[in-house]
């Protein structure tokens, strides 16, 4: 943070394969970096690092507003449909360290749909390698990204009646977080308005957790 009228969030998406991880990224940069597709298998085989452009307006550090610059890892899902699970481990930690190592990390963002029911063992791949990855206060640094929100809107959901109607599964997970959790349309353009709620509600989680990161380390 050399400009203190500017700040870097460091964001990196995790889970399964069709979740809509490079989608969220894509929504979150406000640009198409990540190739995001309909595929029968999983589409990302290694990590990418995509950067927002300056964005004003959405937050006031020190009585002035600051701009924000966000960047976000996409990573292979997890299980992989070609990749082994230690093959995908060790990818994604490489990247951490080469990318957020000397910034920090901000926040892990564990990508489900929204529109299929998350049962019970589904998500514990995926919970294993951000606990691995980010060791125990994983807790801390893990946010729930729900996409494909629009579907289950569609379906006659809000927010609150699909949380009353969430399994057990779901629910235990959103509490283990600290009830850090973001619901995402996976429309192919988010409209600007939208994407400066989701940042918004990021930076909350950051902001909770005192601008703390993991993962940081000095170059040698």
């Amino acid at each position: 943070m050399a400009d203190s009228n500017e700040m870097t969030i460091n964001l990196v998406v995790l889970g399964k394969t069709q979740s809509g991880k490079s989608a969220a990224g894509n929504s979150l940069l406000g640009s198409a970096d990540f190739e995001s597709r309909l595929c029968p298998s999983s589409v990302t085989t290694r990590c990418s690092l995509g950067r927002s452009g300056r964005i004003s307006g959405l937050m006031r550090r020190n009585g002035r507003e600051s701009a924000l610059r966000v960047r976000v890892l996409d990573t292979p899902s997890y299980p992989h449909s070609a990749l082994g699970k230690q093959h995908v481990r060790d990818t994604v930690r490489a990247a951490l360290a080469q990318h957020f190592g000397e910034e920090g990390l901000h926040l892990a963002l564990l990508v489900l749909r929204a529109d299929l029911p998350l049962c019970p063992d589904e998500s514990h791949d995926t919970v294993q390698l951000i606990q691995e990855l980010l060791g125990p206060t994983w807790k801390d640094f893990t946010a729930v990204l729900l996409t494909h929100a629009d579907k289950a809107e569609e379906a006659g959901y809000s927010e609150e009646t699909y949380l009353h109607s969430a399994s057990s599964t779901l629910l235990s997970l959103l509490s283990t977080v600290q009830h850090k959790y973001i619901f995402l349309d996976n429309h192919n353009s988010i409209i600007k308005e939208e994407r400066n709620i989701v940042l918004r509600k990021l930076l909350n989680f950051i902001q909770r957790n005192n601008y703390q990161v993991l993962l940081k380390h000095s170059k040698e």
